[in-house]
């Protein structure tokens, strides 16, 4: 009787202790996915807010060119104007999402193209020492800008794997996490890389 009954606890606390090891062993994983799936948001926030410093600094350099070239384009107030206007509304783009962000950039993509055939038709401008001491800042952050896309693009796109992929997108629609917007290129800004080709 002593030896059944000594069976039967055995039995029972080795079933107990393999249920307990998985329970643990369920924990453990779903802390290491829960883990991933917050370092990777916050990821994406952090190449968010890169972009959006990379965004301000070339947005800071607009009224350093309007005020360039406001002396030999006078008649241009329009286009200056469009110019400073769309400068005042990056100064919003923490309220954006992602596509009214990349609609203000295909809005800014057109104001530089219409301001780069408006500068032809001013030689001395362009051979001006401030002038191209702009260019090449506008060259540099264009370049600045170009990286942390890139680097956002490829931290949303971590971020979107993460939430389809199994098990963690169980875990992420139990977090209620939402994939997020990569940031488009306007065919405009793929033509025009880069600020040099603006004033060349």
């Amino acid at each position: 009787m002593h030896i059944i009954n000594f069976i039967k606890k055995y039995v029972m606390s080795t079933e107990l202790i393999i249920f307990l090891a998985v329970i643990g062993f369920l924990i453990i994983v779903y802390i290491f996915i829960y883990n991933g799936l917050v370092s990777r948001k916050n990821q994406v926030e952090y190449a968010s807010g890169a972009v959006n410093v990379m965004f301000k600094n070339r947005y800071d350099l607009i009224p350093n060119l309007v005020a360039t070239v406001r002396q030999y384009m006078q008649h241009e107030r329009g286009l200056l104007e469009k110019l400073t206007e769309l400068r005042a509304g990056a100064m919003n783009r923490s309220n954006m999402d992602v596509k009214q962000m990349n609609e203000w950039e295909h809005q800014y993509s057109q104001a530089m193209k219409a301001f780069n055939v408006t500068v032809e038709n001013y030689p001395d401008l362009k051979a001006g020492e401030q002038f191209s001491r702009l260019q090449a800042s506008l060259n540099e952050c264009e370049a600045q800008l170009a990286a942390a896309r890139r680097t956002c693009n490829a931290a949303v796109m971590d971020y979107n794997n993460a939430l389809e992929m199994f098990p963690s997108n169980i875990v992420a629609s139990m977090m209620n996490y939402k994939r997020k917007d990569m940031i488009e290129v306007t065919r405009e800004e793929q033509q025009n890389p880069n600020a040099g080709n603006l004033f060349s």
